[in-house]
C-alpha cells in the first residue's frame, strides 16, 4: 500500500459534495456498523439537500445491519452495480482495495471524481480527495463534521425514514467503540455521544436490534468455535476455527459468527484473539482482536499483524482475508504467532 494520509480537508469536500448534482456513497464490503451508519447518514443528509444519491452496500450484509435502511434506501452490490454517469463518488470508512473487491472495476472507471472519508491508518489511492484521520474512533465522526459543514440538521422534519441521520450516526460510534468500552472511545466520543442522545436517539432499541437479535443457530456456531479453542505464546493468544462444514452443518451464515472472535478476550490472561471462518471452500476469513493491557498499551498491534497477511484496520481490531482452505490458512498464523513470541518474549 502507499503512503495514506489526508490530502485535503472537510470544508474542501463539502464544497465538492455542494457542487455534485448525482453522488453515489459506498463503503468497505460486508459492512458493519460503522460502514453502515456512515453511508446511511450522509445519503439521509444529501438527499435532503435535495442531492440525488445512490447509496451501496456491498457483499455479504447482515440482516440487522440492512434493517437500519428503509426498503430501497441502499442497493446491493455486485447484485446492482453504481451507475458510471455520478458526478461523484464517496467512500467511506476504507480506502483500500482489498475491502472493495466488488466495486474495484468501477471504482478504477471513475477515477478523478473519488473522495474518501476514513479512520484507518493502511489504504491506497483510490481516492483523488481524501481526509484520513486515525485519531477519529469512527468514520461517522467525520460523517458528521460534514454533514454539519453541509448545513442539515441531524433530524430531519418529515423523513420517512425509520431511523434518523442521528442513528445512522450513533450505529457507527457506539459500534466501532464496543458500545463504548474501547481505549478509543475519548470526550470526544462521549461528547458526540450525547449530541446524538439528546436528538432522541434510542440507544437501548439499537443495541437490541445489533447486539440481541441473533438467530439460535449463532449459539451452535459459538459452540463449534469454542470447540476448537486453542492456545499459542503461553495463552497471550487465543485461536479459534469455524470451518466451511461448520457452517453447512450448523445452518450458521457469515452474520451468525459475527462477534465470536471477542468471546476470549473475557479472560485475564488473554490479549490477543482470533477467528478464522471458512465462509466458502478456498476462502478463510480472519478477525483479529487485542485488549490493552494494565498500563493501557496494546500488547499486540492487531493492525500490524494483519497487515502481513494484506489486511488491516485498527491496533485492536483488524481483518484479513486469505485465498486458501482453512487449514492453510491456520498454518500461516501459526507460523507468524511463533514470530511474534520471539519479539514479546
Amino acid at each position: 500500500m502507499s503512503a495514506y494520509c489526508s490530502n485535503s480537508d472537510l470544508p474542501a469536500v463539502a464544497a465538492r459534495l455542494r457542487a455534485a448534482k448525482h453522488l453515489t456513497i459506498v463503503s468497505h464490503a460486508k459492512p458493519d456498523g460503522d460502514a453502515a451508519g456512515s453511508v446511511l447518514a450522509l445519503a439521509r443528509a444529501l438527499r435532503s439537500s435535495g442531492k440525488r444519491v445512490d447509496a451501496f452496500f456491498s457483499g455479504v450484509v447482515d440482516p440487522n445491519i440492512l434493517a437500519l435502511a428503509q426498503p430501497g434506501e441502499v442497493l446491493l452490490a455486485p447484485q446492482t452495480m453504481p451507475s458510471a454517469q455520478s458526478d461523484l463518488v464517496v467512500i467511506v470508512d476504507t480506502g483500500a482495495w482489498s475491502q472493495l473487491e466488488p466495486l474495484q472495476e468501477y471504482l478504477r472507471s471513475m477515477v478523478g471524481r473519488i473522495v474518501g472519508l476514513d479512520h484507518h491508518a493502511r489504504g491506497d489511492a483510490i481516492a483523488d480527495q481524501r481526509v484520513v484521520d486515525c485519531s477519529m474512533a469512527s468514520a461517522t465522526q467525520l460523517v458528521v463534521q460534514l454533514i454539519d459543514l453541509l448545513g442539515v440538521p441531524l433530524v430531519v422534519a418529515g423523513s420517512p425514514c425509520k431511523y434518523s441521520i442521528a442513528e445512522a450516526l450513533f450505529v457507527g460510534l457506539a459500534t466501532d467503540t464496543g458500545w463504548f468500552r474501547f481505549a478509543s472511545a475519548d470526550g470526544r466520543v462521549f461528547a458526540l455521544a450525547s449530541r446524538l442522545l439528546e436528538c432522541g436517539v434510542d440507544k437501548i432499541a439499537l443495541y437490541q436490534l445489533l447486539e440481541e437479535n441473533g438467530r439460535p443457530v449463532r449459539l451452535a456456531a459459538m459452540a463449534r468455535a469454542l470447540s476448537s479453542l486453542s492456545y499459542f505464546l503461553e495463552g497471550r493468544i487465543a485461536l479459534m476455527t469455524v470451518s466451511f462444514d461448520d457452517c453447512q452443518n450448523s445452518g450458521a451464515k457469515s452474520e451468525d459468527v459475527g462477534g465470536l472472535v471477542n468471546v476470549p478476550l473475557t479472560i485475564g490472561s488473554i490479549k490477543m484473539s482470533v477467528v478464522l471462518t471458512e465462509a466458502e471452500a478456498g476462502v478463510t476469513k480472519a478477525s483479529f482482536r487485542s485488549k490493552n493491557n494494565s498500563e493501557g498499551v496494546a500488547e499486540f498491534d492487531v493492525n500490524s499483524f494483519a497487515a502481513r497477511f494484506g489486511g488491516g484496520g485498527h491496533v485492536l481490531a483488524a481483518g484479513a482475508k486469505f485465498n486458501m482452505p482453512l487449514a492453510e490458512a491456520r498454518a500461516k498464523l501459526e507460523h507468524e504467532f511463533e514470530s511474534l513470541g520471539a519479539v514479546t518474549r
